[in-house]
């Protein structure tokens, strides 16, 4: 009697020493406090010693030195991502700490793994969990208490920018970190249905704890799009009510008036959300509100992702299906936007809490200054403009050819899961191309970019020699919208935009006058066509008929002598 009563004292100990040793610093510190990027890694190495439905992998390298992280909960204990999909299981994929500053998901993740590992929390059979328990791992080792000023605890956190002060959420398309190019090859190896990147806001004050953020329903189109904004977003809403944390749509304005409403937060593939849409995945970025003490923030993120277990395991059929189908007609599709503007003849109507705003005298200037008043809150109805209609639209080719000497292009398809071929001998083929007539740059750095925009294109047509190994890239494939918006000059955020062929737009070779006057005159004599057309130009420019420089330039860029690459993007349409 006495050994067994041991015996149930000793395993009394080891299961609260466990319990204790899986409790994560939020819980230890009631909540004011964040795991540090090491306490979080040890807490999953122990969490999957502990329990075989977790898994922890060590991904590629990033920008810190250490590597990112994927954390795979399967309630059958099966890790073959590849299986996943097969088996008919919708598979979640949560980010947290993109911006370490707001690690609201870190802590949440950890304690959402740990109470399904323990069975506190069901894990549906037909739902499978991967979560990066800290993506930004540069700037999470960058800790401080007071980089965000704006913000309600917790008492020390990660800064914004990453080991090289990349802000990651600018970063999924231009890949200029080595963080990106890891979640890339995740994303890319599990093809979640379903994505959450967990933030907190930095805007207006208001009454809600969690505010949500979605992919863009009419940029995702098809059944997928209708199925997320007519059933699976409202599931949601109604889900976290139930749970008591009212969400309202991610509220983007900070000092306006809200007689108006407000326009869904516009999202291009630079963002974890905007890229998710090129792959046909929905995605959601809960938004906590800064200025909620920090430990109601990590409790309702943890609602919010219990919540789209739930409707995601509801669902599983449709979302299913239905991403299928939207993808197997992307690969028919002929037209593609690659920019949008909202639809204001469309909008949704929502309730939202806030508060009155007023003005009073400033403590600090003396002046009037502008302030949310928390003893006149308010519930209304608001009109919500959700609905975006394309600006910009493009006919898909049957092919693009890049040249293999832009590799950095290339190594960001493939990346990317697009099917290429490199030509076998060198090829005269048949494209279209554009020139690039007129654009600006940003003045001052973006993202250690400086963003091409207010591009102004002309097409041509020629038969253009390539060279053996350039890259043909045939279109009708999963990744069509993601080949077409980044290989389209006039997308939000193609490779031009963000400077990839920067090098065209530079001559490498010129003239001097002197020696020019001589062969021009040759060639004017030779070519009357030519001499023709300065002639006419000349008359009708009085400016460029008093300018000898203008008049040999024109001369020179129509002839053969001007280099055929100069402002001519690289990336060729075979039609």
């Amino acid at each position: 009697m006495q050994k067994f009563i041991f015996i149930v004292c000793f395993l009394a100990i080891v299961f609260s020493t466990n319990a204790q040793l899986l409790s994560t610093p939020f819980e230890k510190s009631n909540g004011k406090q964040t795991a540090t990027y090491f306490e979080c890694i040890d807490f999953y190495k122990q969490l999957a010693k502990a329990y075989s439905t977790i898994k922890i992998i060590a991904e590629d390298t990033t920008d810190s030195g250490y590597p990112l992280h994927l954390i795979l909960f399967s309630s059958d204990k099966s890790f073959n991502i590849n299986s996943w999909h097969q088996q008919h299981k919708v598979a979640v994929l949560v980010n947290n700490g993109i911006h370490p500053g707001e690690p609201d998901g870190i802590d949440a993740s950890m304690m959402l793994l740990r109470d399904l590992a323990q069975g506190k929390l069901k894990m549906p059979a037909n739902v499978v969990l991967a979560v990066i328990p800290v993506y930004n791992i540069g700037g999470s080792l960058n800790r401080n208490s007071f980089s965000r000023v704006n913000q309600n605890g917790p008492e020390s956190y990660g800064f914004r920018g990453n080991a090289e002060n990349l802000d990651l959420n600018r970063d999924f398309i231009k890949a200029d970190s080595k963080n990106a190019f890891a979640f890339e090859k995740i994303f890319q190896q599990l093809n979640p249905d379903i994505l959450i990147d967990n933030h907190v806001s930095d805007g207006a004050d208001y009454q809600h704890t969690m505010t949500m953020l979605t992919t863009q329903h009419n940029k995702l189109e098809g059944e997928i799009g209708d199925f997320l904004h007519n059933v699976f977003e409202p599931a949601l809403y109604k889900g976290m009510q139930e749970k008591n944390w009212q969400m309202c749509p991610y509220v983007n304005f900070e000092e306006s008036s809200l007689k108006n409403g407000w326009e869904a937060f516009y999202d291009p593939p630079r963002y974890s959300s905007g890229y998710a849409s090129l792959f046909e995945t929905i995605a959601f970025i809960p938004e906590t509100h800064m200025l909620k003490p920090y430990a109601d923030r990590v409790k309702t993120t943890y609602a919010f992702m219990q919540t789209i277990i739930e409707q995601a395991s509801k669902f599983s059929n449709d979302i299913i299906s239905k991403r299928k189908a939207s993808l197997d007609a992307i690969k028919q599709q002929n037209e593609f936007p690659l920019s949008w503007k909202v639809d204001s003849s469309k909008y949704d109507r929502i309730g939202f809490k806030g508060y009155d705003t007023s003005m009073k005298t400033s403590e600090v200037t003396g002046l009037p200054r502008y302030y949310y008043d928390h003893s006149k809150p308010f519930e209304k109805q608001i009109t919500f403009y959700n609905y975006y209609a394309p600006s910009v639209v493009v006919n898909k080719p049957k092919a693009y050819i890049i040249p293999h000497g832009w590799y950095k292009v290339i190594e960001r398809l493939k990346l990317n899961n697009v099917v290429m071929h490199q030509l076998k001998h060198d090829t005269t083929i048949a494209v279209e191309y554009y020139k690039v007539e007129d654009y600006k740059s940003l003045p001052r750095a973006y993202e250690s970019h400086h963003v091409n925009s207010n591009i102004k294109l002309s097409t041509h047509n020629d038969s253009i020699h390539f060279l053996k190994g350039d890259y043909i890239i045939y279109t009708g494939q999963n990744a069509d919208r993601y080949i077409v918006e980044t290989l389209e000059p006039l997308g939000d955020d193609s490779f031009f935009a963000w400077n990839f062929f920067d090098a065209v737009l530079q001559r490498k070779e010129f003239y001097s006058d002197y020696r020019w006057e001589d062969v021009a005159a040759e060639y004017l004599q030779q070519h009357p066509e030519v001499r023709s057309a300065l002639e006419e130009k000349k008359r009708s420019d009085s400016t460029f008929a008093a300018s000898s420089e203008q008049q040999l330039y024109f001369v020179y860029t129509h002839s053969p002598y001007s280099e055929p690459g100069y402002m001519r993007i690289p990336v060729f349409r075979v039609k």
